[in-house]
């Protein structure tokens, strides 16, 4: 993904954005500060080395003073809108460090922040000052711009995709849990979104505290029950049994087991990588009350090391009456994608219900035949 976004950087964005500084402010250096961007190695460079690329290269075509250039930069900022201008809020987490900059720093990333998105340029100074950055952040979560509010809860993720680790947090979410207490009945869904990743990013290494949330906040509020269920996903797909018992799903066990019967079957039974195959499932509910169920299929796919790791793929969640017979079938691709690569061998396939396998059956995937 970041390979084909890096392209959004390209020479004639670069000079139309050197003629909106140049309109404000004159010896600015169009060609200069092109050329040295798209220098020889400009090609080989992903998404966040260009972004730093341009970011750095600006303080140096700007004046010297980081005051001087951020006000050049408040004059434009309201035009420059969108993913492609990130570069503004990471010019000041490049040239805004220092101590006496703080509260000039801080403006910035409020101010451009609601134009693209800080919530990288932040990590630096959450790191170098967690508890100073930590209640700014608890600040800007009761401000009235949802873009703010959201930096808020995503510049704080323990585990940011693309964002600078915070490590402090995998230890100890302590400090980013009232920020999302703050948040938790968000009227933007954006804001609620973001709540609910964060929430998803602890669960990763503090599982108990996010169940802990899930029972004091579900039932509150209707945004609140969807950010719970978002938050708690993974947790779901593991059939954590609390987490399990939170959203209603039937329980199963020896004297009483939730699924009576079940089948599961796979054509072609033989294939080859690059082919498609259908799944085709039925299953036997126990009578009585209504269960809550989530049905999903396992593959153990074989990995290049000749281990076998299961994937899950969602079939149907929903709740059934007692003594409900379902069946249905699934088409699943075994082309390579960028996510995941295919190696010849036998798979096991399984049936899931509430994260207990009840059917299985085998596939021999071949290699494609050239």
């Amino acid at each position: 993904m970041a390979e084909a976004l890096k392209s959004i950087y390209h020479e004639k964005f670069l000079r139309g954005f050197g003629e909106q500084v140049k309109s404000v402010y004159n010896p600015f250096d169009i060609e200069g500060f092109t050329n040295k961007i798209m220098d020889d190695s400009w090609e080989e460079l992903a998404l966040k080395a260009r972004t730093r690329r341009i970011s750095e290269t600006l303080g140096e075509f700007l004046p010297a003073s980081y005051e001087e250039a951020l006000a050049v930069l408040f004059q434009i900022d309201e035009k420059c809108v969108g993913f492609p201008y990130l570069f503004f809020p990471d010019f000041v987490e490049v040239y805004g460090q220092a101590e006496e900059d703080w509260n000039l720093s801080m403006t910035a990333l409020e101010r451009f922040t609601q134009r693209s998105s800080a919530e990288f340029a932040v990590r630096s100074f959450i790191i170098r000052d967690t508890d100073r950055m930590m209640q700014q952040m608890l600040d800007w979560s009761k401000h009235s711009n949802e873009h703010v509010r959201r930096l808020a809860s995503e510049g704080c993720r323990p585990r940011l995709p693309w964002g600078q680790a915070l490590t402090m947090f995998k230890r100890d979410p302590g400090l980013v849990l009232p920020i999302l207490e703050q948040l938790k009945e968000d009227p933007s869904l954006y804001v609620r979104k973001s709540v609910a990743n964060n929430l998803n990013d602890i669960t990763k290494d503090h599982p108990a505290i996010v169940i802990g949330i899930a029972k004091r906040w579900i039932g509150s509020n209707p945004d609140t029950n969807w950010i719970v269920r978002h938050a708690c996903r993974n947790l779901i797909r593991k059939a954590d049994p609390e987490i399990m018992g939170i959203f209603g799903y039937s329980s199963s066990d020896e004297s009483e087991p939730l699924v009576v019967s079940a089948s599961l079957s796979i054509g072609p039974e033989v294939l080859s990588i690059g082919e498609s195959s259908e799944i085709h499932y039925q299953l036997h509910i126990r009578e009585g009350e209504p269960a809550r169920i989530r049905i999903e299929y396992g593959i153990y796919f074989i990995k290049a090391n000749g281990q076998a790791a299961r994937k899950l793929f969602l079939l149907s969640d929903k709740s059934v009456p007692g003594g409900t017979s379902l069946s249905g079938k699934r088409k699943h691709g075994w082309a390579d994608l960028t996510t995941r690569r295919h190696y010849p061998g036998e798979h096991r396939i399984a049936l899931l219900v509430n994260g207990q396998e009840v059917a299985e059956t085998t596939l021999i995937l071949e290699a494609c035949s050239l």
